[in-house]
């Protein structure tokens, strides 16, 4: 059995921040090489285990990695945040992306062979690529990443539980966890490309270098 695709991506960057590569993406972040491999190394073990929350009316179940770790992240992030304005815009983000990624649920279809690719890819890609548009930092794109596609699964509970149609809810599972882990490095690296390309821009006018979170 291979591993998850999101297993495998947090391996790499895992790589990459040991060996440096990604020091500077961090530091804008405001997150220490400790952090982050703590961030993922948590996220990457947590994928083993599964809990239940409640069996009825709804059954509720978590997955530890892909569930419970990025809403303790994301909660953590958001508390450490330099500025107000960066947690407001990190929560805003976070609901946006988990709210438009909801709404997509409900348009494609849940059977995978009637689409071309996995309906979680299509998640992932659209919560990063939504995150990254509504974030005008890389924290806040990171956090509504990883925590999208969590309000994603609270949205559908509320669903459920207000409608009273069967079904149940996967904190983090069934290619929830790849999703989020695809959409926060998306989200980060799309603003990261967009903030390179702001700061030639300035410097190539003669300004100085724009500095960005």
């Amino acid at each position: 059995m291979g591993l998850p695709i999101g297993v495998i991506l947090l391996i790499i960057v895992a790589i990459l921040i040991y060996f440096g590569v990604l020091h500077r993406v961090l530091d804008r972040m405001r997150l220490s090489d400790r952090a982050a491999l703590a961030i993922i190394v948590a996220m990457a073990a947590g994928t083993f285990f599964d809990v239940t929350l409640l069996r009825a009316p709804v059954q509720v179940r978590m997955n530890i990695g892909g569930g419970l770790i990025p809403i303790i992240a994301g909660i953590w992030l958001i508390a450490t945040a330099d500025e107000p304005g960066e947690k407001t815009r990190s929560i805003l983000t976070a609901l946006v992306t988990g709210g438009v990624i909801w709404g997509l649920s409900k348009i494609l279809s849940p059977d995978e062979q009637f689409m071309l690719v996995s309906p979680m890819l299509v998640y992932g890609i659209a919560a990063g690529i939504i995150a990254a548009l509504s974030s005008r930092s890389r924290r806040a794109a990171f956090i509504g990443g990883l925590g999208g596609m969590v309000l994603a699964d609270i949205f559908h509970w509320i669903e459920l539980a207000v409608t009273g149609m069967p079904g149940s809810v996967f904190f983090g599972g069934a290619g929830a966890f790849d999703s989020s882990v695809i959409s926060a490095i998306l989200a980060v690296a799309l603003v990261e490309l967009v903030g390179e390309a702001r700061e030639k821009v300035v410097k190539t006018q003669g300004g100085g270098p724009e500095r960005g979170n």
